[in-house]
């Protein structure tokens, strides 16, 4: 990897619910390297969308707290800095593609509005000027008719149209960090793979990083270079992506490849990973994934270590590979 624009270490992100303390983000550990993709892969509920809302500080108030760890931007601890500091980042420097842009989007304002907001904010533009420029951006992403479109409200365009305008929204301040949280959830195939093409067409022509949730595998294999799955809040298995795809070494790894269906029926049945995720107040001591493990042993019950699996690939396992 090159050298990283963005660290993560021992991030710990707890929740204070009714039920008890929920460690939605336990230990984890991350690096993104300047002009590069890095794909976080898992099942719902493994703490993908909790570290982006971690970096960004946007945890919801007052329950949700960053309990440990460091986040490094460009010299800067994220978790230490003023509020002042964060919100100067957030949307210029960082910016993010929220899940779902139909609620993302304010449905009150035109999308032209939204956009030059962004860009009066942090790029001291007066109104014309960012009129202007919010075109040139709804344009840049493949809008039809920008300076038109900057009218409509996001109910007056379709799902893919409005995760373009959450993209050019995203980019209208040249950030080095684009946080995108499942792009393509929802959009039909077609869609998805336009969607993917510009986030990487737009990634070499601005030079950022991308730092991108997903729980598709196809997706980290078309534009990613490196991959982190998590599982119950911790970071259990990181490497290349060619590495990781040819050689998987955490069992629940080899169970998200073996739960992927094969063209034509080849590779035989689908073989589902058995059981749930568990639930984070209860999570069993030491591996969370013993419970749903084929080879789980008794020292599973122990936390267990992480160690390499092979060049630029680490594993959380006692067994790893085996």
């Amino acid at each position: 990897m090159s050298a990283p624009v963005l660290e993560i270490k021992g991030l710990k992100t707890q929740f204070q619910t009714r039920q008890g303390l929920v460690k939605a983000v336990d230990g984890a550990d991350l690096a993104l390297g300047h002009r590069e993709t890095l794909g976080v892969v898992g099942e719902s509920g493994c703490g993908k969308s909790v570290t982006a809302l971690s970096i960004l500080r946007l945890l919801p108030q007052p329950a949700g707290r960053i309990a440990g760890g460091r986040i490094i931007f460009n010299d800067r601890d994220l978790v230490r800095v003023s509020r002042a500091e964060i919100r100067r980042i957030r949307g210029n420097e960082i910016s993010m593609i929220f899940q779902e842009p139909m609620t993302s989007l304010n449905p009150v304002y035109t999308v032209g509005f939204q956009i030059q907001e962004v860009i009066r904010k942090h790029r001291q533009m007066n109104k014309g000027e960012a009129r202007t420029e919010a075109a040139r951006m709804l344009g840049l992403v493949g809008i039809p008719e920008p300076r038109a479109r900057l009218n409509d409200y996001p109910h007056q365009m379709s799902g893919g149209m409005r995760q373009r305008v959450m993209i050019a929204m995203a980019l209208s301040c040249h950030p080095q960090i684009m946080i995108a949280d499942e792009p393509t959830t929802a959009l039909d195939v077609t869609i998805q793979a336009q969607i993917l093409d510009l986030i990487g067409r737009l990634k070499e022509e601005i030079g950022m990083s991308v730092f991108l949730i997903t729980h598709d595998l196809g997706v980290v294999a078309e534009i990613c270079r490196h991959v982190a799955v998590m599982y119950a809040g911790k970071v259990v298995e990181s490497a290349e992506v060619r590495e990781l795809f040819a050689h998987p070494a955490h069992p629940y790894t080899v169970g998200l490849f073996e739960s992927l269906p094969k063209i034509g029926g080849r590779g035989g049945a689908l073989r589902p990973i058995p059981g749930v995720v568990p639930g984070l107040f209860n999570l069993p001591p030491g591996c969370a994934f013993q419970e749903r493990c084929f080879k789980a042993e008794p020292r599973c019950r122990q936390e267990p270590p992480l160690r390499a699996a092979g060049a630029d690939h680490m594993v959380r396992c006692w067994l790893p590979g085996e």
